[in-house]
């Protein structure tokens, strides 16, 4: 019989709704469940494609015994962490400030007041590796909680009182200026894996927040370091095993530091951001490697994670069905060289064999291995290779694909919508564009109310109950920005500011100009969640604050631009220390110092020739920020074409920054050399 599980959109906790463990999801009632039964909580926070939550599901969740066990002396609750990163966010501070470490499975168990007393991660069915078993843990934690119940509650008001005491120091509310960013440049170089690309050891993720500061460098100041290390790091994972060398898009990470064996998930996030950032590699220095990815990356996004409702779905699983009933990890999308002989013959199974890296003895696990695309003298004949891919490709799509989360995350799908409408519009793909502006018009419907708040999320067009948090309102209002100065149409625009003055309202404390995760008016926790700093997509901070920055841009807007400047004030303060965990607030710092511009394209209609052309030179300028407005002369749709005429009867390009303008001009190569450093 379904708990009550069952009625929830997140498809994590419906994966959770047939357990035989009473599962609540988190909600006051469950805290009262607690109360009245005198019994601790049992917290467990996870994600839909996460390899170790489904292990520790098969393992104990649907275990009769344990859930029994866990029925009796608990009241069990399960948060699905990308529905709820205010919850994950205070949990796992808690975590990782008790054991030095964090990760999902999350498991914590409270008091029925919310406050923890005891962490952890996966535990096993049985001990193993110094880690106690589950059941250990459960009869450990019944005991404490039975016979030294003051003990626990003592431990648990110092935890709480700790993280309350846990305020970072967030430096200055002024923003960083030269010395700080050359400075954050510098702490990178010191950090580059100059042979494999990529910054750090392994785990190795893709660091595309970085490598978009790096770019917005080199384009401000001309270094070549910057660049380079960019150029370097993007070739090195698209040759990789990371990215997928059938289908297009990334995997989460990669296990080792040579970006060969994939932990093999596929996040939305990921994909957004990385398809962004070799589009602009690509605006930077014309790699046809860069153009590739960034569109088969784009192509991956809206074939395989939009949604029949027209936004686009949270991930595709790592593990899937590997022929024979078991779910294994990276089964989708491995290679044997008998299975590449028996889809392509002894011939070309060779080619491919040599061309993608597959050996006897595998990259990966049992000699399979991941497809790559290794350095290699000689050349490889293109056609061939074109058809080898094709075959290969059609041969993975008869087997048993990876479970998708269809959950709709607002914050996720505005970076989709950014990294398309750019993609869309620089390699002339009108498709692409419409894709974001299908999952924009979804976002405007479902997710926003009648006040412009958010909505975290959404499932088969039902919206969520959980509302949107800082992430949300910052990177929703990124990709209707992103929209705007592609299409020219106004409305995003003005959608971008509704959700901006909530940012304002909701969000900024008033006397730091620090901000927080969740809005004023939000659930609260036992402590209200505050993180500047990157992780796997931009901090809700770091977004917000290039968010109002290109907003103010716009609009002349002074209220959202001091308040960019006050945010960027933790930049000053981490960029030359941490910079590998805040790229995101550096390339909004590179924006700030470079203005940002602001381009105003002035012609008859968007179908004019001339005025397309100075519109395109416009996108493809590598000005840092630059924000871009294009219609008629007079046009109420931008604030930046009012009193910009045409110019001796032909379209024209107006770029303005810090209250100068240069003169206007006709001529598309003017504007390029006006826009390119």
């Amino acid at each position: 019989m379904p708990n009550r599980l069952a009625h929830e959109t997140s498809p994590y906790l419906l994966q959770h709704a047939d357990n035989p463990v009473d599962w609540w999801p988190w909600s006051e009632g469950a805290f009262e469940e607690a109360r009245q039964r005198g019994v601790p909580v049992l917290l467990s926070v996870g994600y839909a494609s996460c390899h170790w939550c489904h292990v520790m599901a098969r393992e104990s969740f649907e275990d009769e015994a344990a859930a029994a066990y866990m029925n009796d002396h608990f009241v069990n609750i399960k948060v699905d962490r990308e529905e709820r990163p205010d919850v994950d966010a205070v949990y796992m501070e808690a975590v990782q400030a008790a054991t030095g470490q964090g990760g999902w499975p999350m498991t914590v168990f409270l008091t029925p007041d919310a406050e923890p007393f005891y962490f952890g991660t996966y535990f096993p069915p049985a001990p193993r590796h110094g880690m106690p078993s589950f059941q250990q843990v459960l009869e450990g934690v019944r005991s404490a909680w039975t016979d030294r119940r003051d003990e626990v509650a003592e431990v648990a008001g110092k935890i709480v009182r700790d993280l309350a005491a846990r305020e970072i120091s967030y430096g200055d509310t002024q923003a960083p200026g030269e010395e700080e960013l050359a400075r954050a440049l510098l702490g990178l170089t010191r950090e580059y894996d100059a042979q494999r690309g990529g910054f750090g050891g392994a785990p190795k993720f893709p660091p595309s927040m970085v490598v978009e500061f790096l770019l917005r460098h080199h384009a401000r100041t001309g270094s070549e370091g910057a660049l380079q290390m960019a150029q370097d790091t993007c070739e090195r994972m698209a040759r990789g095993g990371i990215y997928d060398q059938l289908g297009g898009g990334f995997a989460r990470y990669s296990v080792d530091r040579d970006w060969v064996v994939p932990h093999f998930e596929k996040m939305l996030y990921d994909n957004a951001l990385l398809c962004r950032v070799y589009a602009h590699l690509w605006r930077a220095t014309g790699s046809e490697l860069a153009r590739r990815v960034a569109l088969e990356t784009a192509d991956f996004m809206v074939r395989e994670l939009r949604t029949n409702e027209g936004g686009f779905a949270s991930a595709l699983d790592a593990d899937s069905d590997d022929g024979t009933g078991e779910h294994v990890e990276g089964a989708y999308y491995v290679w044997t060289p008998g299975q590449l002989a028996e889809v392509l013959g002894a011939e070309d199974a060779e080619l491919a064999a040599a061309h993608f890296g597959v050996t006897v003895e595998g990259t990966f696990e049992e000699g399979r291995s991941v497809l790559q695309l290794p350095q290699q003298e000689g050349v490889f004949d293109a056609e061939r290779i074109a058809s080898v891919r094709e075959r290969l490709l059609a041969a993975r799509a008869e087997r048993p694909a990876p479970g998708r989360d269809e959950k709709v995350v607002a914050a996720w799908n505005g970076l989709a919508i950014a990294a398309l409408a750019e993609t869309g519009a620089y390699f002339d793909r009108p498709d692409l564009v419409e894709a974001a502006v299908s999952a924009a018009d979804l976002l405007v419907r479902l997710h926003l109310d009648d006040h412009a708040r958010l909505a975290r999320t959404s499932k088969d067009g039902r919206v969520g109950a959980n509302a949107g948090v800082l992430e949300d309102y910052a990177d929703v209002a990124e990709g209707f920005l992103a929209l705007a100065s592609v299409t020219g149409e106004g409305v995003w625009l003005e959608f971008a500011g509704f959700l901006l003055d909530h940012v304002l309202t909701g969000f900024v404390d008033p006397k730091s100009g620090s901000l927080y995760d969740t809005a004023a008016d939000a659930e609260k926790l036992i402590r209200r969640p505050q993180d500047p700093t990157d992780n796997a997509a931009p901090s809700g901070w770091t977004a917000a604050a290039g968010a109002l920055l290109s907003y103010a841009a716009h609009t002349g807007a002074e209220p959202h631009r001091a308040a960019a400047e006050r945010a960027l004030g933790v930049v000053k303060a981490l960029g030359p220390r941490v910079p590998r965990f805040i790229g995101w607030g550096l390339a909004a710092a590179e924006a700030l110092l470079d203005g940002p511009r602001e381009v105003a394209i002035v012609g008859p209609s968007l179908d004019d020739p001339a005025t397309r052309t100075l519109h395109r030179t416009a996108l493809l300028g590598t000005a840092p920020g630059a924000v871009v407005a294009v219609g008629a002369p007079e046009s109420d749709e931008f604030p930046l074409l009012a009193d910009r005429p045409l110019v001796g009867g032909e379209p024209a390009a107006y770029v303005c920054r810090n209250f100068t303008c240069d003169a206007p001009t006709t001529d598309p190569e003017r504007l390029r050399g006006a826009l390119n450093g």
